[in-house]
């Protein structure tokens, strides 16, 4: 209401003085916006700007032997502040012929204001495309191209790059307001969405997550500088930047933008997260400075002289350009320079008509609406090569120019190309860098894609099935070959050879678990999924199913504490009856699914499960995990029990361990890896041929080993106490042992005794005494020959005890306890003294 309250008493008054000072010196006002805390502060750069173009223009005497002088303040780019600087240039003498202002809404009260008083106004900084309404700013030119130039050149590269979703984030200010407007409107002829328009007044926090919540890809984003760095530090903490997003900022800030001024602005993010959220933005903007710079302008100098007269002044007044820390306004500074030279040029065609007219150009006044429309027409037509490129205006007052896109690689700002909007003309240099490699997509893409297996990976798991399959089927063999030897009898040879053929099976499934899409059709593959079900299935039970049977039996010989109730348990079809019950459970509940709810292939968007799937497979892992929980237990409890009826119940027991913890672990991790069909493949197979092996491994080799050393089956074997022997039978099999050799030992030494004794008896005694030495002699032997026989006896007793009677259903132990006698040690002590 204030701006709005100046404006009308500005309008009201009207101050109909003349030029009274010097008449050779042209009076122009300027606005600039310098010290603000919002907005666009560019006149820090384009006031020294201007005062190198007066000063370059007066030496040149472009205006025939008049001087041009500037009168300035500072609007601070505020609208209401700029409405107060411009009354104030109107109404103190000496009177001004023409107005420079920068700010888009400083250059819209101003603008909207000076055509009350005739006067020209000529905008260096404003790109609003509100300006360009000429039935609103009659009298308004710009150097500064439109905001509207921008639109075209971001819809040419959205459409290059094929992106037809968009989000808007903009500030709350009628430059941005009416720009996304014009953007809307081409969005709409061009068939790209716009999924949402966020704006903010100060604070982009909610905005830029609401863009978030969008699933926001390609932002275009519409504010001041000073936005620009909360909006960017707000992107990093949203994490609203990276391979997947691509940002569109506006290209007049300088190039160090989103370094500077962040602790002054109260910025929360570090220079470091700054230049990560701001790698890979686009800019566009329309060219401010002459390309060629070795081409010479219409003050004599190219773009490059003037850029170093442009820092030697800036360093004078403080800034840090060498260390690359320029002013606001910097990028700009050669359309405020150009901006001076369209109004000498201007002044100049315009003394040229009025002297024809008999008239001077120092007799204007705010009334004088003569001198005021040939002011119009001559900047109107006014056309000359500048610092910033060639400046021309359109019908609406507005800068005719090329557009710059630019983007930032590694930290600095890399040109891509330029769009001439009048030409619809693309010049793409092919410099464009993408964070992750690639172009990003405009919204989250939903692909239906085929997942198949390694190839690598599924050979592999093939050659290790197939080594296990081959190891299965010759341990069947060597199971049916040695069925008779007791190592093998005592381990129920039928119950092996049907833990193998479970092995078999569930290493066969592996072989149909890498059949997927590249190997058959999806008219085969439900059948596939039905038959692997059932082989893993039957595999499982089988394989378990025999080891369970083993050590349940073991469970219930070592609770029975009756000799004929452990002959009642050891009935082989006890056993066997055991596997049949699981398998026919499995069957049942195979056939069962099948029939309700048969395995298919389909495509689903959503996870979709039907009732009876999930009952029949829930039944399945319940009934299963039941009975490897049992089988956990009953190993448990009989981990100690060494029983000669099953010789391998210890290692069956190990099986069992490392079963249940496998599949404990498989279960889970299968749910997990279920969308990766490399890692579950592998984790499955893995598995299956883990259990497998392991099993086989710890039940057969023991057997393997004792019959490769024992190919006979001597009654001496050692195999391991499990073979049917007590801890009290292997001590006394091992004292017995002692003895023998201990015997053995001492017939030796006996005999070498006799020898000596013999050939000193001879030759001492004559032939009267041979009938004495044979009786000791005799004596001697029979002593020998009395303890030959007791070692010979306890040999034949340990035989007795290692050889029983067995058969594959059932084994007891056949040797008796037989007594024995041997020399005792008073017999030897007696021999020994008499001899």
């Amino acid at each position: 209401m204030i701006r709005f309250a100046v404006i009308v008493f500005v309008l009201l008054i009207d101050v109909p003085f003349s030029i009274q000072e010097d008449d050779k010196v042209l009076h122009i006002g300027g606005i600039f916006p310098i010290g603000g805390k919002g907005g666009w502060q560019g006149g820090q750069a384009c006031e020294p700007a201007v005062r190198l173009a007066l000063e370059d223009v007066n030496k040149n005497s472009v205006l025939s032997g008049y001087q041009l002088k500037l009168h300035w303040n500072d609007s601070e780019c505020d609208p209401g502040l700029g409405a107060s600087v411009m009354y104030d240039l109107l109404y103190n003498k000496p009177q001004k012929l023409m107005l420079l202002a920068g700010c888009s809404t400083v250059c819209t009260t101003v603008a909207e204001a000076a055509k009350m008083w005739n006067l020209v106004v000529l905008c260096y900084g404003a790109s609003s495309p509100a300006l360009s309404d000429r039935n609103r700013f009659p009298t308004l030119f710009r150097t500064h191209p439109s905001a509207t130039v921008h639109s075209p050149t971001r819809i040419t590269l959205m459409k290059k790059f094929e992106w037809y979703r968009i989000a808007i984030l903009q500030q709350t200010e009628e430059v941005f307001i009416s720009t996304v407007e014009d953007i809307e409107t081409r969005c709409k002829q061009n068939g790209i969405e716009i999924i949402t328009r966020q704006s903010f007044v100060s604070d982009p926090g909610d905005a830029v997550k609401n863009l978030r919540r969008q699933d926001a890809r390609i932002i275009v984003g519409l504010f001041y500088v000073v936005a620009a760095r909360k909006v960017l530090c707000e992107m990093y903490k949203q994490q609203l930047y990276g391979k997947a997003y691509v940002w569109f900022f506006i290209g007049w800030y300088e190039d160090n933008w989103f370094e500077v001024n962040l602790e002054k602005e109260g910025i929360e993010c570090t220079k470091k997260e700054m230049r990560i959220a701001a790698e890979g933005h686009i800019t566009t903007e329309a060219l401010m400075w002459n390309q060629n710079i070795n081409q010479k302008t219409i003050s004599g100098m190219t773009s490059e002289d003037f850029r170093k007269r442009l820092e030697n002044v800036l360093r004078s007044g403080g800034y840090a350009i060498d260390r690359h820390r320029y002013p606001e306004g910097y990028q700009e500074a050669p359309l405020a320079y150009d901006a001076v030279w369209a109004v000498a040029l201007a002044f100049n065609k315009t003394m040229g008509i009025l002297e024809k007219q008999g008239k001077s150009i120092t007799s204007f006044n705010y009334n004088n609406k003569e001198i005021a429309d040939h002011i119009y027409s001559a900047i109107n037509s006014t056309q000359f090569l500048g610092i910033s490129g060639y400046v021309a205006f359109s019908s609406q007052g507005d800068r005719i120019a090329l557009t710059q896109i630019e983007q930032v690689i590694e930290g600095k700002y890399v040109k891509l190309g330029y769009y001439d909007t009048q030409s619809d003309n693309l010049t793409w240099f092919d410099k464009e860098k993408w964070i992750g490699g690639k172009v990003p997509q405009d919204r989250t893409v939903i692909r239906r894609v085929l997942r198949t297996l390694s190839i690598p990976l599924l050979i592999c798991m093939w050659v290790i099935t197939t080594i296990g399959i081959l190891g299965a089927v010759s341990l069947i063999v060597f199971n049916v070959l040695n069925h008779h030897r007791r190592v093998i009898a005592q381990s129920y040879p039928a119950c092996n050879t049907i833990m193998l053929s479970g092995c078999v099976l569930s290493l066969s499934s592996i072989y149909l678990f890498g059949l997927d899409g590249q190997i058959i059709s999806p008219a085969v593959f439900p059948n596939i999924c039905q038959i692997k079900t059932w082989v893993l299935s039957i595999g499982f039970t089988l394989g378990y199913g025999a080891m369970y049977s083993k050590v349940w039996r073991v469970h219930r010989l070592h609770t029975s504490q009756k000799k004929n109730a452990i002959r009642k348990a050891l009935q082989p079809w006890k056993m066997y009856s055991i596997v049949i019950f699981l398998l026919a459970v499995d069957v049942a509940i195979l056939f069962l699914w099948q029939c309700m709810d048969p395995l298919k292939r389909d495509i689903q968007k959503t996870p979709i499960f039907l009732l009876a799937g999930v009952f029949f497979l829930g039944l399945t892992l319940s009934y299963k995990g039941l009975l490897l929980l049992f089988g956990l237990f009953v190993s448990y409890e009989t981990r100690s029990v060494k029983l000669r009826q099953i010789n391998d119940s210890r290692y069956v027991g190990m099986s069992i361990y490392n079963v249940v913890v496998t599949c404990l672990i498989t279960t889970p991790v299968i749910m997990v890896t279920a969308s990766q069909q490399d890692a579950s493949f592998a984790f499955v197979a893995l598995s299956v041929i883990f259990c497998c092996f392991l099993s086989m491994a710890l039940i057969f080799v023991p057997k393997v080993i004792e019959v490769i050393r024992d190919p006979h089956d001597k009654p001496e074997s050692k195999y391991n106490p499990d073979a049917g022997m007590s801890k009290e039978d292997e001590d006394k099999y091992k004292r017995l042992i002692d003895e023998n050799k201990q015997l053995a030992a001492k017939i030796k030494e006996k005999e070498e005794r006799l020898k000596q004794l013999k050939s000193d008896l001879f030759s001492l005694r004559g032939d009267t005494d041979k009938t004495e030495i044979k009786w000791n002699d005799e004596s001697q032997l029979t002593e020998h020959s009395f303890l030959s026989q007791s070692v010979n006896k306890d040999t034949l007793i340990v035989a007795d005890f290692i050889t029983g009677e067995g058969t594959s259903d059932s084994a007891f132990i056949a040797g008796t306890a037989t007594s024995y006698s041997r020399a005792s040690a008073s017999d030897m002590e007696f021999s020994e003294s008499y001899l």
